[in-house]
């Protein structure tokens, strides 16, 4: 038993191809990190600019009345107003996280 770990010890030749791993591996890591958090920023700007679009249709409508012999119907009309979020740019990323209060 002695000599199989004296011989598992003193093989060098495994130590090289997995330092060699660990070392790709977290290179590997490590950009995948940066490029999901690029992915993440991206998607939320899209969101974004959908959001933006949907806020800028233009939601007017309206319709006459109509007027007869013996009776009449009123007309109706909406007018969408400004709300908070309808422009583009209120989504940020560059904001400080701010810690929990216990």
């Amino acid at each position: 038993m002695t000599n199989i770990i004296n011989a598992l010890y003193n093989d060098e030749a495994g130590f090289i191809i997995s330092a060699e791993l660990v070392l790709v591996a977290t290179i590997c890591v490590l950009g995948m990190v940066v490029g999901l958090s690029e992915v993440a920023f991206n998607v939320n700007q899209e969101l974004e600019d959908v959001g933006a679009a949907f806020g800028s249709i233009n939601q007017n409508f309206a319709y006459n009345g109509t007027a007869g012999h013996k009776g009449s119907i009123a007309g109706s009309t909406y007018n969408d107003e400004w709300d908070q979020c309808d422009d583009s740019c209120d989504v940020t990323c560059d904001v400080r996280p701010t810690p929990e209060n216990y």
